[in-house]
């Protein structure tokens, strides 16, 4: 497989992990508004909160490729691309495995009790490590030589399905988050929070939103407007707006952690203290960075 092949195969593998990850990071995030959450033990909210920082983690890195490649290799299909993408997945699995274990304590204590909890929680862990590491890494074969980087220009077609696809690998964050944003308007504890951090939600609701209309924007714009028919014009429009939809999602999910900390700490400084290092951590990582990395080589 050339390398547009499997820097493809990559992206598609990306989306299917961001698909499982997002039912794990929406439930960080609905669970502190069910009426239940009060009854749970300080020991199971401290761990909401370690499992909602661990599936941020997980998510920001399968986010990650999408941006590095339209930012640091401008929509080209090389082998560093496909090399950023199979180390940040790989990275992307422990919080991912580690987060399902925490998500099983937290649903299963207050029913069951600890004791079953620690255990469902150590089993999922264990299980998800077993598999999603244990049989990848026994499979693993020496394959340096099996791909070559390519001299030649990635074809623009090859562009822009790269660039639909990231948008598709990078939208499931913000889906899990809307819906979750605007069911929790309904209910009782929003109403008992106070009015900053409601001011907080809305606007964290409002950001998301608009990242999520901007990364269907590329889809509409191809079809509407170049008849999906591949022009250059097109794949520069749908670049920029994958890589702008990044801010307001990385502003929507931390004033959102800044929601969920406070739900789980009471703790105002503590809470926007929390958001404020996630929208830092967010920004940097998926714009800084990259940004940074291509002035470094350019120049």
């Amino acid at each position: 497989m050339d390398v547009e092949g499997r820097l493809k195969t990559a992206l598609d593998e990306s989306r299917l992990l961001i698909l499982g990850a997002q039912v794990l990071f929406g439930f960080q995030f609905e669970a502190v508004f069910q009426e239940r959450f009060p009854d749970v033990s300080d020991t199971a909210r401290h761990m909401h909160g370690a499992g909602l920082v661990l599936m941020l983690i997980s998510i920001s890195l399968l986010i990650a490729p999408s941006l590095f490649h339209q930012i640091i290799f401008a929509g080209d299909s090389r082998v560093g691309a496909i090399a950023t993408a199979t180390r940040l997945a790989g990275i992307s699995l422990l919080p991912l495995t580690v987060g399902l274990g925490i998500s099983a304590f937290v649903a299963l204590e207050h029913i069951f009790g600890r004791t079953v909890a620690i255990a469902a929680g150590s089993s999922f862990t264990a299980v998800g490590l077993a598999l999603l590491y244990g049989l990848g890494f026994a499979l693993r074969r020496d394959r340096k030589n099996q791909m070559q980087e390519m001299s030649n220009e990635t074809s623009l077609k090859s562009k822009i399905e790269q660039m639909l696809t990231e948008a598709r690998v990078i939208i499931p964050g913000g889906q899990a988050l809307l819906g979750f944003q605007l069911i929790a308007t309904f209910t009782k504890a929003f109403n008992e929070l106070p009015d900053l951090f409601k001011y907080i939600h809305c606007a964290a609701l409002c950001a998301v939103a608009l990242a999520v209309i901007l990364l269907m924007t590329p889809a509409a714009v191809h079809r509407l407007g170049f008849q999906g028919e591949d022009d250059p014009d097109f794949f520069e429009i749908g670049s920029r707006l994958v890589i702008a939809a990044s801010i307001p999602l990385a502003i929507g999910i931390a004033a959102d952690v800044a929601v969920v900390f406070f739900k789980t700490t009471d703790d105002t400084v503590i809470a926007l203290s929390a958001g404020a290092i996630a929208l830092v951590a967010l920004l940097a990582f998926w714009l800084v960075y990259p940004i940074w990395h291509r002035a470094r080589v350019s120049g």
